[in-house]
Parts: C-alpha cells; sequence; structure tokens
C-alpha cells in the first residue's frame, strides 16, 4: 500500500468535516461524546482554521488508490521553539493494520522537520502502542517520554 497525503485547502472542508464524525465515534470509547438531536457528533472546534493558509495549522486528507481513507490535521505549539505535534489522525478502520497508518505517519514526520511533540490519551492504549512503535523506528530510539495530565507524551526531533 502506498498511501498519499493531499494537502486539504477549503475545498476539501466538507469531505475532512464528514470523516470527522466517523473518527470522533471511533474516539467516543475514550472520551464522553453524544451524538445530538439530529444524530451527529458536535462539530470539530475550529477546523475551518486548517485550511487558511497561515503555516500553524495544516490539513491533509490521506488517499489509497485514489479514494479517500483518512485524515491527518497538524499543528504548531505555542512553546518557546517551534514544536508540530498531531491534532487528530484518522484511517478508516477497513484500511487499519496495513501499513497505512505508519507510512503516512513517517511522510508527515519527514515533511515537518524540527521538533514533535505527540501525545495520546493514558487510557487509549492503542494508539499508544502505534505512536510509541512509530516514533521509535524513526528516531532510532531517540525520543523523550513523559505522562503529564491524563496523556503520554513523546518529543522527538525529525
Amino acid at each position: 500500500m502506498n498511501p498519499q497525503l493531499v494537502f486539504a485547502d477549503h475545498n476539501y472542508g466538507e469531505l475532512i468535516s464528514n470523516m470527522m464524525q466517523f473518527y470522533i465515534y471511533d474516539f467516543s470509547i475514550y472520551v464522553d461524546r453524544d451524538l445530538d438531536e439530529h444524530g451527529l457528533y458536535k462539530p470539530y472546534p475550529n477546523l475551518a482554521e486548517y485550511w487558511k493558509g497561515d503555516n500553524d495549522k495544516s490539513a491533509y486528507v490521506i488517499k489509497e488508490d485514489e479514494k479517500c481513507i483518512g485524515f491527518i490535521l497538524v499543528k504548531k505549539l505555542l512553546h518557546e521553539i517551534s514544536t508540530h505535534t498531531i491534532a487528530e489522525f484518522f484511517i478508516m478502520k477497513r484500511y487499519r493494520r496495513k501499513g497505512i497508518g505508519k507510512n503516512v505517519a513517517l511522510q508527515i514526520f519527514e515533511l515537518y522537520k524540527g521538533q514533535w511533540e505527540v501525545f495520546q490519551m493514558e487510557n487509549n492504549l492503542p494508539a499508544q502502542k502505534f505512536w510509541v512503535d512509530v516514533i521509535n523506528e524513526f528516531t532510532s530510539g531517540h525520543f523523550s517520554e513523559r505522562f503529564e495530565n491524563g496523556r503520554r507524551i513523546q518529543n522527538f526531533t525529525s
């Protein structure tokens, strides 16, 4: 599998917003989320900021054989040094466990050189395993890790 990252401008806004419903559904086992009276999850806050082009937030659609199979949101954290993080990462269940997520994560780390801080919720053990394995491979084990405010956090340089 050779997933492609497609930079998402405003033309992809509705697509990502729609896929976000599936992402929130998957994530709802880790956080307290319920459907509204229309059977939808509350919209992701400030999603449109990801395609304004200000370089602090970027969105990508993940495609496999021209089919949209997920998305990734990357943003800069407000630290003393410029640090990137994965705000959200989603691969449709049908395409999981095929190496696509790992491939996409490695592409993003190469695309955004510099400092990284990636975090997972403490109760989301599958995400922790995924990110620790990917970051360990990418950095050859050269990363730091800590637990803080209910999150497992990895720091490294790409």
